[in-house]
């Protein structure tokens, strides 16, 4: 009999491939990220959200016509059900996450190609999740605070819409760019715990929406979407740029996290950061307080000497106070980190289809054996 001794255990199944995937490529150790070969840094200052959508779905920049009919495609299926819209009034003391997971597992129920796995139906259906996502979103957070959702747009960008449904204000270029930056961003980002349940989720062929309801659910964990909420809650610790090197060193004397430093991926600076550190500065300035920008790049500095041991700036690090200077409450961040993904996840699930096969990894068993069965009647 193979016992516990003689089983290498991957804990976390950190370090096992268990599939293979055409869509992005990350090299931790060199601080890479391409999606379908392309530099993350060249779609985040060249690209749009939309097209690096375009892009993570059907494997290929688009042409112009075919992007036209990609974003107009978003556009019309912005728009929720009334069903759902009720689902979210009677969740909406709930947290937004919550509310997420509920309304996208309402709208499988309005959806005509539920039912249809199919590589064309599930792209159709990501489509529309990718829109609707935003929606769900605003109107919940409208709704909790007794006002009315914004209808979205039909003119505006996927970026731009979000921001206005906010409050019904169109923001600004350099605003609604920095958003769709964060976007292209974080479209996808290989077999993270929310990527990788919704594989999971694929492989029993349940359809789109309960994947992405399940990866929904993984994100929900402050493990793994929580560090761009967190790090605005420390930066409002620290008040100003002179107490974040004492606060560091408290924190870490404590042996606690600092949080948006270190990745289970990267042991270079996430090749993401870089560009929403550029984006926090200009907002900052925008938006009148720059003093946002100053304690996050005073928390780099007291955190250098940590680098040599792989810890790193991470993506989420900036996009807090991005979200914070556009006036959105902090239980958003986290879906706002959704928002982005969908493409990311619909992409995932097609791949999991095509060769699908039930994910089952194995247990250790570490348990007693051949115990006696006692009759209740003589257990004392």
């Amino acid at each position: 009999m193979t016992t516990s001794d003689d089983i290498q255990l991957h804990r976390g199944l950190q370090g096992v491939y268990f599939d293979r995937t055409a869509t992005t490529f990350i090299d931790g150790k060199e601080g890479v990220l391409e999606y379908r070969g392309y530099s993350i840094h060249d779609l985040a200052t060249r690209s749009t959200f939309e097209e690096t959508a375009y892009l993570l779905l059907y494997g290929n920049l688009p042409t112009k016509a075919q992007l036209e009919d990609f974003d107009a495609r978003l556009k019309d299926a912005r728009e929720l059900p009334d069903q759902v819209l009720d689902v979210i009034h009677i969740v909406k003391d709930s947290h937004p996450m919550d509310v997420l997971r509920t309304a996208v597992s309402a709208l499988a129920s309005f959806d005509k190609d539920r039912a249809d796995n199919s590589v064309e139906a599930t792209y159709r259906k990501g489509i529309r999740l990718t829109s609707q996502f935003a929606t769900i979103v605003m109107a919940h957070h409208r709704i909790r605070a007794g006002k009315d959702p914004i209808k979205p747009s039909k003119t505006l960008s996927h970026a731009a819409n979000f921001l206005y449904m906010l409050d019904g204000k169109e923001p600004t270029a350099a605003t609604a760019d920095l958003m769709d930056k964060d976007f292209v961003l974080h479209a996808d980002h290989g077999s993270n715990a929310s990527a990788f349940t919704a594989r999971v989720v694929a492989g029993t062929s349940a359809d789109l929406h309960g994947a992405v309801t399940a990866g929904i659910a993984a994100l929900s964990g402050p493990s793994h979407g929580g560090a761009a909420e967190n790090v605005m809650q420390m930066a409002q610790e620290i008040g100003d740029p002179a107490n974040a090197a004492q606060y560091v060193k408290d924190l870490l004397g404590a042996r606690k996290r600092v949080m948006g430093f270190g990745h289970r991926v990267y042991k270079a600076e996430d090749p993401r950061a870089r560009h929403l550190r550029e984006g926090v500065l200009k907002l900052s300035e925008e938006k009148g307080e720059p003093k946002w920008y100053a304690i996050l790049e005073a928390v780099v500095e007291a955190m250098k000497p940590y680098a040599r041991r792989g810890i790193h700036v991470n993506v989420d690090f900036f996009a807090g106070v991005i979200y914070y200077l556009n006036g959105i409450p902090q239980d958003l961040f986290v879906p706002i980190f959704a928002v982005g993904r969908v493409p990311g996840w619909t992409v995932q699930v097609v791949e999991q289809y095509e060769h699908n096969i039930l994910i089952r990894p194995l247990l250790v068993y570490t348990g007693e054996h051949n115990r006696e069965y006692i009759p209740i009647a003589d257990r004392g």
